[in-house]
């Protein structure tokens, strides 16, 4: 699409730590309360948030590439904040006329696709996961299940 109507994208990604993947920050029982076991947990914490900033980083810059290789421009953002929030932030303060995002479930309207749909500053399109998949696609994927 980017390619057909000439448009520059800003593939973005935001390290959001109430992400359902992101690391969890530990927890340590007052009572248990141990200074070795409380900088270990952090220090495992902060590799683990540090890989998964790099995860995402990686694919950012995997994606840059395809768009390049498609001949589409563009650019890649990795950032922190609540994620629905920060995109409309980013949206309005680098103009953009449309956002795309996937939405992994049609019916939570607290998803990040619902906030977007109703704040964002500019046009917003959901793909569904179902979406994408053609019916034969959906058959073979049913019969390799079903195997």
């Amino acid at each position: 699409m980017a390619n057909a109507l000439n448009a520059e994208l800003l593939l973005v990604h935001i390290l959001d730590a109430t992400a359902y993947d992101s690391p969890k920050q530990p927890m340590v029982l007052v009572s248990s309360f141990s200074q070795d076991a409380d900088n270990s947990a952090q220090t495992k914490y902060e590799t683990q948030w540090e890989q998964y900033a790099d995860r995402y980083g990686s694919l950012l810059k995997q994606k840059q590439s395809e768009a390049k290789a498609a001949g589409v421009t563009a650019t890649h953002l990795q950032t922190h904040g609540t994620t629905a929030r920060k995109i409309c932030e980013l949206a309005k303060m680098n103009n953009i006329d449309l956002i795309v995002l996937g939405s992994r479930d049609r019916t939570d309207k607290n998803s990040i696709s619902g906030y977007l749909v109703h704040h964002a500053p500019c046009s917003v399109t959901v793909v569904h996961p179902k979406a994408q998949q053609t019916p034969a696609a959906e058959a073979e994927r049913l019969a390799a299940v079903t195997v």
